[in-house]
């Protein structure tokens, strides 16, 4: 039987238009350097993906034109940082999807993550503007093993013991939902292939260890550093 050839406007309208973009290694490069949630210069994303500035100049332009980059204009210089949370979210599905696709097109089994990733990276890191590895995964783990958050599929609510424990840390629950953001979510960890937790609250609480001096940002692009004090903190929450 033959099919009718496929219509983008009227079947996943715009899939494959970003599948294109992310395709090209070079874009991919720009991406994933911008999954820190940070803004960086074009000469310093052309660095990282290899590029001459000609052949940077019209990625970003693609990136920015099909709507995963936002340009920030300050002065003179102009910054690129990924669109918005739901971009970096689909990014690192990406991610997942290409370790699941390694693993059945491979004629050996694929490498496990714990092996392949560098082990500062995999122990923790952001995503995007969230935290990201072993460490998230067992915290958020903990925070729906000890009823702290409810899970409905890949949605979270918190309890209101949840949100008594957020709010010692500096996290205002209601606010956090009076936001067009969504409120809780999982994202699927690459590293783990566990879920660690994303949304506004995932975004709050990486802020909010941060300034309490858990987390700190390192030199190398996405990761963390766990302080002394955050290794008590997090070791009192999810056990040594």
């Amino acid at each position: 039987m033959n099919l009718p050839a496929a219509d983008e406007s009227s079947h996943f309208p715009g899939l494959a238009r970003v599948a294109a973009l992310l395709a090209d290694p070079g874009r991919a490069a720009m991406l994933w350097a911008l999954m820190d949630g940070s803004a960086r210069p074009a000469g310093e994303l052309t660095m990282i993906a290899g590029l001459s500035p000609s052949a940077a100049s019209g990625h970003l332009a693609r990136l920015t034109d099909g709507g995963l980059l936002a340009l920030d204009v300050r002065g003179r210089h102009r910054y690129y940082r990924i669109a918005n949370p739901e971009i970096a979210a689909a990014i690192e599905a990406f991610m997942n999807v290409a370790h699941a696709s390694n693993a059945i097109t491979s004629q050996r089994p694929a490498p496990r993550p714990a092996r392949t990733v560098p082990l500062e990276m995999r122990h923790a890191r952001t995503c995007y503007d969230h935290m990201a590895g072993e460490v998230a995964v067992q915290v958020f783990e903990r925070l729906v093993e000890g009823g702290l958050l409810v899970r409905d599929g890949d949605t979270l609510e918190a309890t209101p013991e949840g949100a008594a424990r957020l709010a010692a840390w500096g996290v205002d629950v209601a606010a956090l939902r009076a936001r067009r953001r969504r409120f809780a979510c999982t994202c699927l960890d690459w590293s783990e292939r566990r879920p660690h937790l994303g949304g506004a609250l995932g975004a709050a609480l990486l802020d909010s260890w941060t300034h309490g001096g858990w987390i700190e940002r390192t030199s190398r692009p996405r990761v963390l550093r766990i302080t002394p004090k955050g290794r008590h903190e997090f070791d009192a929450l999810v056990g040594p």
